[in-house]
Formats: C-alpha cells, sequence, structure tokens
C-alpha cells in the first residue's frame, strides 16, 4: 500500500472514532511530529555565526539582559 492510500486510511479510520481521549492523544501525537519535522528543518549555524552568537550572549549577560532561570519558571506555572 502506497503512503496516498495510507493517508486515506488513516483519516477514513479517524473520522469513525468516537472517543475524545483517542482524537487527544492522536492530535497530540500529530503536534509531536510537526515539531519534530520542523527541528530537522533548522540548517545548523557557521562558525562564525555561533561565535556572534556567543560575543552577543556574553554582552548581554555582562549587561544586566537577561532573566533568571526562576523567572523564566515562574512565568510558565
Amino acid at each position: 500500500m502506497n503512503l496516498e492510500a495510507r493517508k486515506i486510511e488513516f483519516v477514513q479510520e479517524f473520522l469513525k472514532l468516537q472517543s475524545e481521549e483517542a482524537i487527544s492523544r492522536l492530535e497530540k501525537i500529530l503536534r509531536n511530529e510537526k515539531k519534530m519535522s520542523e527541528n530537522r528543518l533548522v540548517e545548523p549555524m557557521t562558525q562564525d555565526e555561533l561565535n556572534n552568537r556567543i560575543d552577543q550572549l556574553e554582552s548581554d549577560f555582562q549587561n544586566n539582559r537577561f532573566k533568571s532561570s526562576a523567572e523564566l519558571l515562574a512565568k510558565y506555572e
């Protein structure tokens, strides 16, 4: 069975689902898969880009332009 046929069969089975929990699990899997594929599209930095980013981060830290881990955690709790 080719990929297109498998997709169609999957969608047909998905449409038959009655369990909200099962749909939620499949949605979560789909979101995770999309994130993973997006991450694979990221191109690596060149050595110059990496060095420039390090220089900028060190400058930000020296000039107090950063947030502590506690501040970041508090934002998402």
